[in-house]
Order: C-alpha cells, then sequence, then structure tokens
C-alpha cells in the first residue's frame, strides 16, 4: 500500500491513443523535464511547478477572476485578461469560481493508485495489443512515481512504455528497465554544441545512456526517435551522425524519424513562452520524410519507422 500512495505530478490522460506504442493505449504524461528544447511539443509540461493557466477561448468576460485577485495575479487589459502566476493569490477560489473554466490548474497531484485507477477504466481496450505509455515532460524525473506505477501495471499483465529523452541519472534508468516492454528514446541532435544551444544541455549523458540500452539485453524493445524539426534537426549530417552512432552500438537497431508537429505552437502563450518559429512550418511530405529515411539507411540504419 506504500507505494501505491506515492505522489506525482500528471498533466495529461490521454486516452486511446496509438502513436505511443502498440495497440490502443492511455498515455500519462508527467510534468518536469530537464530539457529546453526550443520546438517543445509540450511546453505545459517542462516546468516541475504545478501553475494556473488562462485559456481566453474558454472565457465570457463576466471578470469575476479580476474581482477575486487581490493582489493583481489576474488583471484587464486592452487585449484581454493576464495573469500573473508569480502573485500570491487563493487560485483555488478562483479556479473554482471561473464559471466558463477558463482558468484551470495545469496539472494535478495524483496518487499512484489513483492514476491506476484511471488506466484500469481502459483495461478492456489492452487485450486487443494495447497498454500504458509514460510520457511528458520527462518522466523519469519522478523515479519513485513512475517505478511504482510500472510495477502496478506488471501485476495485471499490462504492456508497458515509456517516452524518455534520457537525461537523468543512470541508476533511474537501469531501475525502470525490468519493468518496461517498449523504451522510445530521443536522440535528437548529434553535435554536442548544437544539441546545447537548441536544447540546454550538451548529449554526452544521453548518447552514454543510448549506449547503455544498446547493449543491454533490452535493446530489441528499443525505439531511438528522431522529431524531424525544420532548419534544427533535419540537416544531412545530423541524421547521418546520428544512424552512424546507433548502427555502430547495434547493427539492427530501430529508428523512429518522427514528422514535424505544428500543434505545440498553440500551447506557447499560455505558459508565457515563444515559439523558435515566427512562422509555423507545415508537416513534411511522404516525399520528404523518405528522403530523410534514405539518409538513415545509407549511414547504417537497417530498420526505420516513419511517422507521418
Amino acid at each position: 500500500m506504500e507505494e501505491r500512495t506515492v505522489k506525482g505530478t500528471v498533466f495529461d490522460i490521454r486516452r486511446f491513443s496509438t502513436h505511443d506504442g502498440g495497440g490502443i493505449r492511455t498515455t500519462v504524461f508527467l510534468k518536469g523535464c530537464p530539457l529546453s528544447c526550443v520546438w517543445c511539443h509540450n511546453p505545459e509540461g517542462i516546468s516541475r511547478l504545478v501553475r494556473p493557466l488562462y485559456f481566453p477561448n474558454k472565457c465570457i468576460g463576466c471578470q469575476i477572476c479580476c474581482s477575486l485577485s487581490e493582489n493583481r495575479g489576474i488583471y484587464m487589459t486592452e487585449k484581454g485578461i493576464r495573469l500573473d502566476v508569480t502573485k500570491t493569490e487563493d487560485w483555488d477560489r478562483i479556479i473554482e469560481e471561473c464559471p466558463s473554466g477558463a482558468i484551470l490548474w495545469d496539472s494535478t497531484r495524483m496518487t499512484v493508485e489513483e492514476v491506476v485507477e484511471e488506466i484500469l477504466k481502459d483495461a478492456p481496450f489492452y487485450k486487443y495489443g494495447g497498454g500504458v505509455t509514460l510520457s511528458g515532460g520527462e518522466p523519469l524525473l519522478q523515479p519513485e512515481f513512475v517505478l511504482s506505477i510500472l510495477k502496478e501495471m506488471k501485476k495485471r499483465n499490462i504492456h508497458t512504455a515509456i517516452e524518455t529523452a534520457l537525461y537523468v541519472p543512470t541508476e533511474t534508468l537501469e531501475a525502470v528497465l525490468p519493468w518496461l516492454d517498449i523504451i522510445y528514446a530521443d536522440f535528437k541532435i548529434f553535435d554536442p554544441e548544437v544539441h546545447k544551444k537548441s536544447i540546454g544541455v550538451t548529449n554526452e549523458r544521453i548518447k552514454k545512456h543510448i549506449r547503455l540500452l544498446l547493449e543491454s539485453e533490452n535493446r530489441d524493445h528499443v525505439i531511438i526517435r528522431t522529431p524531424m524539426i525544420p532548419g534544427l534537426t533535419t540537416e544531412e549530417d545530423n541524421i547521418a551522425g546520428i544512424s552512424r552512432f546507433i548502427s555502430e552500438v547495434y547493427k539492427e537497431v530501430s529508428y523512429e524519424i518522427l514528422n514535424y508537429n505544428p500543434l505545440g505552437e498553440a500551447k506557447y502563450h499560455l505558459v508565457d513562452k515563444t515559439y523558435c518559429f515566427k512562422v509555423n512550418p507545415k508537416p513534411y511530405s511522404r516525399h520528404d520524410m523518405e528522403r530523410f529515411a534514405e539518409i538513415a539507411r545509407s549511414n547504417g540504419v537497417n530498420h526505420i519507422i516513419l511517422e507521418s
């Protein structure tokens, strides 16, 4: 029971996902990430702090929130309502009193037991090849919470997967490996300095952990992933460098090339951040994706997964 009462911070539980592992899956998004990718698809999951968010498309203009604000945490401008989450406010009351749900907490503190209860609502679908995927943010920033969830899943013979950028302590990674059926590991930029410029850290630790995974007995359950971000990860030298590195460690490595996802841009204003593109690019065509795959093939990768 003690493990089931461990608490973590969850910013979304997405049902009926088909892109985070085989079959129909339940994806649990955990808050907090040690990286600062300039194109992050889930900017609301970067900070570890729980904060209120304002959704202007839901607002009915009643200004109840402004009347409840005592320290200008919420104020009116010519462009509408603005939040200053650095101010001390009775945010619980403000959120409760908002009649349209325009102000909400960005995440929830949940126990393992509560998360398991939510996951098990989808259990009938798992018999057709689905399961549970832990994502983020970086789920392994909450190692005790993650490990407890994974153990509960394996008690019930539920398939488990994780999406990780691997910038975590080695002992954390090693602790969860026995409880995972699939590991999706990001390898975004090969050059350490370019990696630091766009992601905030160098990639030595990430390379070390990719090597650890691809030399382990779990290597056939590891999928290395690179998102195609225009002008940042799509250069031939980058795809070639990543492909040579992973195929030299393990010749039969699986490598997934992810298409650019433009949907993240719409969330940046919610968390007071600026997106890396002034004009949001479109996803790549199938022809473009095949071209990226050919670069990977010519640099040693035999097993390529294209996500369009």
